[in-house]
Formats: structure tokens, sequence, C-alpha cells
């Protein structure tokens, strides 16, 4: 077996050619993960609150986004705002910020339905008594629904995070030099250790999303345990 292969290229598996050149291998996959994760947070929390409203002119829309997207692989999802960046915007959008948008709408339509779901699951007296104290509903779902709500879906936002980690690999299919492409681009100009390179991003990929899931198993005993002495 050839690990002088992967050990002389393994710099370039973590962070493509930076600081000589762009950002990329597990480095990027892991930006591309916050960012998305990111920006789906605020989309999945507006979507979920909007379809929990009783206007539906103002459910309908979040119902329509969230059923469609859920609906539809991620991978069409990347090609489609790859290709339809230059025709909105009358200029390419670079690789990685089309993988990122795609990321970002295809993640938030999960995340509202886990904020949504949020929501239900908390007893209806929570709101009851927030209004007959006073507040309104705009401060009652602020102040006293959102934040125990936000709290117990903290599990559930990690393992949507391990997904969304895993599912960078796809932006590999527009030239995205993320950790998959870094390999695929290193057993190419090598030739020679293919099981040896793949065998190490796999572990990477492995290290990574066994830390996060880690995380949230300890997360949820952490809540179940909250909740069990409140």
């Amino acid at each position: 077996m050839q690990w002088d292969i992967v050990i002389d290229n393994f710099p370039y598996l973590l962070w493509g050619a930076y600081p000589q050149g762009p950002l990329g291998g597990l480095a990027l996959s892991i930006l591309l993960s916050i960012g998305g994760i990111f920006g789906a947070f605020w989309i999945g929390l507006a979507a979920g609150l909007m379809r929990l409203s009783k206007r539906w002119y103002i459910k309908l829309p979040s119902v329509i986004y969230i059923e469609i997207i859920r609906g539809v692989p991620l991978l069409m999802l990347i090609f489609w705002f790859y290709f339809l960046a230059p025709i909105l915007l009358g200029k390419t959008l670079p690789e990685a910020e089309s993988a990122l948008v795609a990321f970002i709408v295809f993640t938030g339509a999960y995340i509202g339905e886990i904020v949504r779901a949020g929501v239900i699951a908390l007893p209806k007296g929570q709101m009851e008594a927030s209004r007959a104290g006073g507040l309104t509903h705009l401060q009652a779902m602020r102040y006293v629904i959102l934040p125990q709500a936000l709290r117990n879906m903290i599990p559930s936002f990690v393992n949507q995070f391990v997904s969304l980690t895993k599912d960078t690999s796809l932006a590999y299919v527009i030239g995205v030099v993320e950790l998959t492409r870094a390999a695929v681009q290193v057993n190419n100009r090598t030739l020679s250790a293919p099981m040896e390179i793949y065998l190490t991003i796999l572990v990477m990929y492995f290290v990574i999303c066994y830390v996060l899931t880690a995380l949230s198993r300890k997360l949820e005993k952490k809540m179940a345990r909250y909740q069990a002495r409140g």
C-alpha cells in the first residue's frame, strides 16, 4: 500500500491550495456546512413560523416552499442554482457560492419543519398563560414559546448539520474543490493509490460526523434530564 502518497498530499486534502491558492479540501467542506446551516437556520425559522400562522396568505408560501424543496433531490438544486444564476444575475456565480445557496435553501426547508414540530410539541397552556399575562401573540412567541422550543430543537439542528456536512460532497459535481473533489484530483495526479486516498477521506468524513453525532446524543440526554427535572 502506498500511504506515502496520502501523507504527501494530506495538506491538500485538508485545505486545498491555500494559502497560495483558494481554500479547498476538508476546510472548505466544513466552511460550506457552517455557512449552510447558519443561513438555513434563519430561512427555516421564518418558514416554520409562517407555516404555523392561521392566515392562509402567510402560511401558503411556507407550505409551498417546504413541500417542494423536500421533494427535490439536493443534487438537482445544486445544478439548478448553478445554471440559473447567470440567467438571473447576468453573470456566473463562483461554484462554491452556488453550492452554498443550494445548501441554504435545501436545509432551510428541513429546519422549517423542525421549528414547526418544536413549537407544536410545547403544551398549549404556554401560549394561553402568556396571553393571560398580558402579552400579545408575537410577544408570547418571542419571549416564551421560541426560547423553550429552540432549546429543545438543538439536537435536531446538530443532526441536520451532520447531514449537511456529508451532503457537501455533492458540490463536487459543479467543480467545487471540497474534500471529495480534492481526493479525486489527488487520485488523478497519482493514479497509483485510489484505495488509500478514498479510505482516508472516508475516515475524515467519519471523524467529523461522529464527533457531531456524539455531541447531538449528549445534548439529547441533557435535554431529557432537563425536561425530567421540569
